[in-house]
């Protein structure tokens, strides 16, 4: 039997965010551009180590490693799907949201490719928003 995954980018987050809370090391998915273009922008932004793609069974594979601190769990405290499949969210360049005050990040996708909130409004692109990211609180202080 053939399962279809109707949304695989909100299966990358939970898959990231999942692994996140059982504190692996590494999550892996099945590999797309688009999910690599995601998971680079996280790497960019230091929400996560690092970012490596692999053949496995003649599929690529992206294997994220995950970023933790002081042993108080994974540096990611939030992350959560914004647009979906069945209701797309877009937004101009003067709307885009401030995740939590600016502690967190969305990721947009523009007519240049995939972005921070941060590259999209200093180039003053809108888009759609994918997914926002933020950062634990109590790690900041």
């Amino acid at each position: 039997m053939i399962l279809m995954m109707t949304d695989p980018i909100a299966d990358m987050l939970t898959r990231i965010r999942n692994a996140s809370l059982a504190r692996h090391k590494v999550a892996q998915m099945p590999a797309s551009n688009l999910k690599l273009a995601i998971a680079n922008i996280l790497k960019s932004e230091g929400y996560i180590v690092g970012v490596e793609t692999l053949e496995k069974d003649k599929k690529n594979e992206i294997l994220i490693t995950l970023k933790y601190k002081n042993d108080r769990g994974g540096v990611i405290d939030g992350i959560r799907r914004v647009s979906r499949p069945g209701r797309r969210v877009y937004v101009g360049y003067s709307e885009i949201p401030k995740v939590l005050s600016g502690l967190g990040i969305s990721v947009l996708s523009t007519s240049r490719g995939i972005m921070s909130d941060r590259q999209a409004r200093r180039q003053k692109l809108g888009g759609e928003l994918l997914c926002e990211v933020w950062l634990c609180p109590r790690l900041i202080r």
